[in-house]
Formats: structure tokens, sequence, C-alpha cells
């Protein structure tokens, strides 16, 4: 296993856990946790992979996913206000794994023949879309539309693999100056609280 795919399935992890509070703090049932925190862990790469025509989707040939998250709904269940003593630990895996889907997503548009813009478009969806979904179904506005630099982040990175790419400089590098790129400009909007306008 490549360490993408490693973090990939930490990020799924985390995603899982985040859903599965978020729907503990909405007084849920038990198979309504476990529906946000599969839905916020697999939404973005689910429509991603439907939106190009890529099926079977990753996680209907790769059980670890379902494994991983499962694993995920157990702690929300279990541990959960144990769990959110840990949020900038939280925090951290949340911000590399936006950073990995991105580039995950970005990585199989590519390779799917997709234009570089609809490719750094399906990256992005593949990091946020889980979080979307899961705000819509806790009726919420999702957060990465009315406060924080989440989606930018992903779209900002992702356009930087592009350069890089043209500019034929090696994958593993590119990989990685992209996922530090994301996670950086995530992590200081957040410690400096940057903010997009709001329009009222």
């Amino acid at each position: 296993m490549n360490i993408l795919y490693i973090i990939d399935l930490i990020g799924v992890t985390v995603f899982a856990i985040s859903g599965g509070l978020t729907a503990r703090d909405k007084q849920l049932d038990v198979f309504g946790i476990a529906a946000v925190a599969f839905i916020t862990a697999l939404g973005g790469g689910t429509l991603r992979d439907v939106l190009m025509g890529s099926t079977p989707v990753g996680w209907m040939v790769d059980l670890r996913y379902l494994i991983m998250i499962a694993a995920g709904i157990s702690v929300s269940l279990m541990f959960g206000e144990r769990v959110r003593k840990f949020r900038r630990t939280f925090f951290l895996f949340d911000s590399i794994g936006i950073a990995v889907f991105t580039v995950l997503g970005l990585q199989k548009a590519l390779a799917l023949g997709m234009h570089p813009v609809i490719a750094v478009m399906m990256g992005m969806i593949s990091a946020v879309f889980g979080r979307v979904t899961r705000d819509v179904i806790c009726n919420e506005i999702p957060l990465i539309f009315r406060k924080e630099i989440y989606a930018l982040a992903c779209l900002f990175g992702g356009t930087i693999f592009i350069l890089l790419r043209y500019l034929d400089i090696d994958s593993t590098i590119n990989i990685l100056v992209t996922i530090i790129i994301i996670f950086a400009l995530r992590s200081l909007a957040v410690r400096f609280k940057w903010n997009l306008s709001v329009f009222s």
C-alpha cells in the first residue's frame, strides 16, 4: 500500500467520525448517525466517480473503506465525548485528508482523460462534497459556503498541481507540494480567520 492510499483510509475514518459526531449533536438515532458518517466519508468520492462514469465506485471494490467507516462510526458512538477533546488532532487529519482527496480526485480525472479544469473541479468535489451533504442532511447551511476557506484551498492547490504537471515536475514532488499547499492554506485561514466576503 502506498502512502496516499494509507492517508486516504485515515481521512475516510476521520470524516466518518466527524459525520457521526455531527449527527449525534443533532440527536439522530443509531441508523441516522451511521448514514451521516457514511455520506460524510464517501460522498465526495462517490459523486466524483459517478460524474466521470467510473463505476463501480471505489468503495464498492475495496472493503477496507467500509471497515474504516465502521471503525469511525464505532468511535463516534462509544467515545464521542472523549474524541471532542482532540479537536486539534482531528483538524490536522481533516486538513491532510482534504488535501489527499483533492490530489486523488485530480489524478483519477486526468487518468480518465478529463480536461485539467474539470480535473481540478473533480478534486475539489472529492474533498468537500461529503461535508456539504452532511451539513444539508443535518439542516445546516454548509460551513464552506458561509465562513471557512475550505473548497477554495482545494481549488488553489489543484491549480498548482496542474501547473507543476505542465512544467514536468516529478510526480511525487508535485503530490507533496500540492498537499502541503492545501494544508498550509487551510491552516493559515483558520489561524488568522481568513474569510471570503459575505454579502447581505
